[in-house]
């Protein structure tokens, strides 16, 4: 494409390096303009550097000094929840019209995930991208909502050790804030609740999602089909996701109610799905499926805005 839009990455730890590598090699109507870091030794940056893209060490400021700032339309924060409200705020003091696209739980803007609610967010100025535990569970949250009422959701997102960096780390409460309310607001539970496990087993697992979806009686083919169409959509553009095994139903019933804190008594369809992302390997081993599938989800986020930035 001749006029591609220039995108911009904060934060050059391991999310926005793999980022990075993603768009240089799939990106069809974006453009890998500058890399923007705050550690002159980080190894992104480098990384950068070898691949031809600029880079500056001096944050948002510096990005905002360099020439290239003029050009860009779309920036990626992969830094924290608490670094990314500065980022947005000081970013849209100078260009009020950037979009950013939030891979910290910081949530300024509106959750985001592809499969689910994408179209109804292409023009928002600043969208979150939710977790990865989010990204992994809510799809299938989402695909139970649409065949019947969902009461309660809860999601286990198990990932290796070895696959969290300091960012992820230091949002620990974030995340399982941030996914719970958007199992809510996205996935159509009346409450989600969410859970990360940071697993230090060696070698290093894949990373694992648990879904358990508490929803009114349904048909239950009606609800294993919606499942896996939702997972063939979000297999489009995370191809190392797939269902673990088929989907489970237990049929509570209204004579042997479950007891769920802060739902009350229920009974029901209880849907169990069993999840394994398998990561690309563009910048961390395989095992990290969680890295992969929120630079998955960004990039697909991206591209979408940017087509409908370039036919507008």
């Amino acid at each position: 494409m001749s006029n591609p839009i220039s995108v911009a990455i904060i934060g050059s730890g391991n999310i926005g390096t793999d980022l990075m590598i993603k768009i240089l090699r799939h990106g069809k109507h974006l453009k890998m303009a500058v890399m923007v870091g705050i550690d002159p030794a980080s190894d992104g940056l480098a990384r950068a550097q070898r691949m031809g893209v600029a880079v500056t060490h001096e944050g948002v400021e510096g990005l905002t000094r360099m020439d290239e700032f003029k050009d860009i339309d779309v920036v990626f924060d992969a830094t924290s929840a608490g670094a990314h409200v500065k980022n947005d705020a000081f970013l849209r003091s100078i260009k009020p019209g950037i979009r950013l696209i939030d891979l910290t739980p910081a949530a300024i803007g509106p959750y985001c995930v592809p499969v689910v609610n994408l179209e109804q967010n292409l023009g928002q100025l600043n969208v979150n991208m939710v977790t990865c535990g989010g990204q992994a569970t809510i799809p299938m949250v989402a695909a139970v909502s649409r065949v019947a009422k969902v009461h309660y959701a809860e999601i286990v997102a198990s990932i290796a050790s070895k696959s969290a960096g300091p960012g992820t780390r230091a949002n620990i409460d974030e995340f399982t804030e941030t996914t719970s309310k958007a199992i809510e607001v996205i996935g159509g539970a009346a409450k989600g609740k969410a859970i990360i496990v940071m697993n230090p087993a060696e070698p290093p697992l894949m990373m694992r999602d648990t879904v358990f979806v508490l929803s009114e009686a349904a048909d239950k083919a009606l609800v294993e089909a919606s499942i896996v169409e939702m997972a063939a959509a979000v297999q489009a553009y995370v191809p190392g996701y797939r269902l673990k095994q088929k989907v489970q139903f237990d049929v509570i019933p209204e004579d042997a109610p479950l007891n769920i804190p802060g739902l009350g008594k229920f009974s029901g369809l209880k849907t169990s799905v069993f999840l394994e992302v398998e990561g690309a390997a563009h910048y961390l081993p395989a095992y990290a499926g969680n890295l992969d599938i929120m630079t998955s989800a960004a990039l697909a986020t991206a591209e979408r805005m940017a087509h409908s930035m370039l036919n507008a």
